[in-house]
């Protein structure tokens, strides 16, 4: 549900409101408040009424937005108890409707602040990013006594001020309280022709709908490189600037003044501790501590990075210490106090929400399903959970209260749980736990490939590290099993960044090949990196694996005009001892290895593309003397994405497509989706086999649009054939496998 803004106040024109004189007293008794709050100290002075002191904050509001589409350029809320752990409010759904507020329909950058009158005051970029990042000309000024419910106006600078005509953006607009003004300066970025961003000021009037007099430069970057995202720490009579710079060195840097408005000296060093392109620096001082928390937006990852610092200076990451049910963009945090984290959750909080805090490690995080007007939750629980006496562990949620505490009985069935959120009624919430063996690796893994170890008796797993936006991963695990269930993280194996000289990202789709030679067992290890094929050497199957320093295959194959060198899968031939690579997407080809296994037979390339169901995810086995090829149909981001089949009489074809050729595809009824990209693997000795594969995240991914693609989850069911030889075509389940005993 969106929020109706109590009233509007808009300013369309270039008419500014009077101007209010530092000196007036209003203005003196504003400045002499704020600052005796800053030192702790109760305020009795004309014209503020008489109370206790305020109660110190124990929670805390993030104020973000979630992306660079129209409807995800609104704010949003979530909460929090201790600054590292959020929960989105309202579903991660605006609550302020960006159509009400702002001019362009869309705003970005949320920033909020506590004045020293107890009130709230929030300022964000009046822009949509569909119209181009030089299209915007604004911004838009809110305010709150309760955090709920808002007064707005939008600023146009080209109307507001004159002399704009070359004005392209207005970025980032940030506020703090000037103790010497007795007024809110609200800081914000301005670029103007073919200058660089460089952040500028102007002060708020009393009513906060409007700037006061020209905008005033703050700072610019001594490198003349762009100067945006600034977001101002006042601490010990100093004044910490942070801001993201570009075009001379990319990223964040402080800038130190005693004055709030000019004077700011640079540092040299980049603050972030990451590699990756970072924008909209935020801080905020941890609750009951001297310590803040510096945190960015990882914007080209989807990734948010938060990290502690003491002395302003120095940063430690944090990241493993955090967790959000969202995926922010460029937001900011406030402490709150209890009743006022009460207020937010009555407002925007259903009562299930505090029943998917749950992290016992035995719950699978990312498969509870909830149904909010029915008052239910349900969990998948990994294999071996003692539903007997299970304690989900609740995190706690500012503002609600949730009983009973402690181990459940979940194996007769349901378990009631009362639900206080705010001042709400209490209500009752029915959660069950499950069972289940999908899927096989918990967390978000795709394009998954096994083997089974002569070396070490035991089957490993080679997916994609997935979860990240845009296929943006950069990094390879393995996994390691005895009976196909229960999966140990072997940890990162391969790190593009690290490990590979030719390709720094876009690490995908990987497959493994042991091979026996008299010196004992060697790894060849194939994966995709910036849309190329490459190899990587290890004497084990976990690693570490060295890679060969240069990909094996950048270009189509002969008579091919389009599609991407992707999706290996390496094949041993049992009946002539030979190795095969087969790959593509668009496109199907094969051929035999060398050797050495890293490069290519002369002379053995085919191009196998069986039909036009073929898209990518080629895949072979052999089984009673017939070669079967196995192809994903679709893209890898529908609801229909499927595994089809051909066989043919030798490794490199020409591949027979039987009419009725289904392997796997959705199960709507059961929440199943997106079933493709897969491999297979027989248990040694015995006519076996089990069919792994990917599949949206269940059971959230359906609801992702194009995101499902990048949020998947590996899968692994029986895999059985006809008497014929044809396949029968598999039925995705939850429960997945039992365990398997190799002898």
């Amino acid at each position: 549900m969106l929020l109706t803004p109590v009233s509007t106040v808009a300013h369309r024109g270039t008419r500014s409101n009077p101007f209010v004189a530092p000196g007036s007293s209003w203005l003196r008794r504003t400045a002499l408040a704020a600052l005796l709050l800053l030192l702790g100290v109760a305020t009795v002075l004309p014209g503020f009424a008489k109370g206790p002191k305020p109660p110190k904050p124990t929670a805390y509001l993030f104020v973000y937005f979630t992306g660079n589409d129209k409807k995800e350029e609104a704010i949003r809320f979530a909460l929090s108890p201790d600054g590292y752990h959020y929960r989105a409010l309202n579903g991660n759904r605006p609550v302020i409707s960006s159509a009400a507020i702002s001019e362009t329909g869309g705003v970005r950058d949320p920033h909020i602040l506590r004045g020293p009158d107890g009130q709230f005051y929030m300022v964000a970029t009046d822009m949509v990013s569909a119209k181009g990042w030089s299209s915007n000309r604004g911004m838009v000024l809110l305010k709150s006594k309760d955090l709920v419910n808002w007064t707005h106006s939008a600023i146009n600078f080209q109307r507001r001020y004159q002399g704009q005509e070359n004005l392209l953006r207005v970025w980032a607009p940030q506020t703090i309280y000037d103790v010497q003004a007795g007024k809110y300066l609200v800081y914000f970025s301005l670029k103007h022709g073919d200058e660089p961003d460089k952040i500028y000021y102007a002060y708020a009037n009393r009513d906060f709908t409007d700037l006061e007099g020209e905008p005033k430069q703050l700072f610019f970057s001594p490198t003349n490189g762009s100067c945006i995202d600034g977001d101002i720490v006042a601490r010990d009579g100093k004044f910490y600037l942070f801001f993201k710079t570009e075009g001379q060195g990319n990223g964040i840097k402080v800038a130190v003044s005693d004055k709030l408005t000019s004077g700011y000296v640079l540092r040299d060093e980049y603050v972030q501790q990451t590699k990756d392109a970072v924008e909209g620096a935020g801080t905020f001082r941890l609750n009951g501590s001297t310590d803040y928390i510096l945190m960015y937006d990882r914007y080209m990852s989807g990734q948010y990075q938060f990290t502690r610092t003491s002395d302003l200076r120095t940063f430690r990451v944090v990241d493993g210490e955090v967790s959000m049910n969202f995926h922010p963009r460029h937001g900011t945090v406030l402490p709150i106090t209890e009743q006022e984290a009460a207020r937010l959750a009555a407002r925007w909080l259903p009562a299930t929400e505090p029943l998917l805090t749950a992290r016992n490690p035995a719950i699978r995080p990312n498969n509870t399903a909830v149904d909010s007007a029915a008052r239910q939750v349900r969990f998948l629980v990994k294999p071996g959970t003692n539903l007997k006496a299970l304690d989900p562990q609740f995190r706690p949620i500012p503002g609600t209260r949730l009983t009973p505490g402690g181990p459940q009985d979940f194996s007769k069935g349901p378990v009631r749980y009362t639900v206080r959120v705010g001042e709400r009624p209490a209500e009752t919430v029915t959660v069950s736990a499950t069972e289940t063996h999908n899927p096989a690796l918990g967390g978000y893994f795709a394009d998954p490939a096994i083997i089974y170890a002569e070396k070490t008796g035991k089957f490993y797993l080679y997916p994609t590290s997935d979860g990240f936006t845009g296929w943006s991963g950069t990094y390879f695990k393995a996994f390691s099993s005895a009976d196909l269930v229960n999966w140990q993280d072997e940890g990162v194996i391969l790190d593009l960044p690290k490990d590979v000289s030719w390709a720094k990202k876009n690490a995908w789709a990987p497959c493994m090949l042991e091979q026996k030679k008299a010196a004992g067992y060697r790894y060849a290890y194939y994966f995709c990196a910036e849309q190329k094929i490459g190899v990587a050497f290890s004497d084990s199957p976990t690693g570490p694996f060295k890679d060969s320093g240069q990909p094996l295959l950048d270009k189509l194959p002969e008579g091919v005009k389009g599609g991407q060198q992707i999706d290996p899968a390496v094949f041993h031939d049992p009946q002539s001892g030979k190795n095969y690579l087969y790959w593509g997407n668009g496109y199907m080809a094969g051929a035999e290895l060398s050797d050495d296994l890293t490069s290519l037979k002369p002379g053995t390339i085919r191009v196998l593309t069986p039909d036009n169901t073929f898209r990518e995810g080629a895949h072979v086995l052999f089984r009673n003397g017939t070669y079967y090829f196995m192809w994903s149909e679709d893209d890898t981001r529908s609801p229909n994405y499927r595994v089809r089949y051909g066989t043919a009489n030798t490794p490199l074809g020409p591949i027979t497509v039987p009419a009725n050729n289904l392997v796997v595809s959705k199960d709507a009824a059961s929440g199943i989706y997106g079933t493709g990209h897969n491999s297979t693997i027989q248990v040694p000795g015995r006519d076996e086999w089990y069919l792994v594969y990917h599949r949206f995240s269940f059971p959230n991914g359906i609801t992702m649009g194009d995101a499902a693609g990048y949020n998947r989850e590996v899968c692994i069911d029986r895999l059985e054939f006809n008497p014929d030889g044809s396949i029968k075509p598999v039925t995705p389940t939850h429960a997945g496998i039992q365990q398997v005993k190799v002898k």
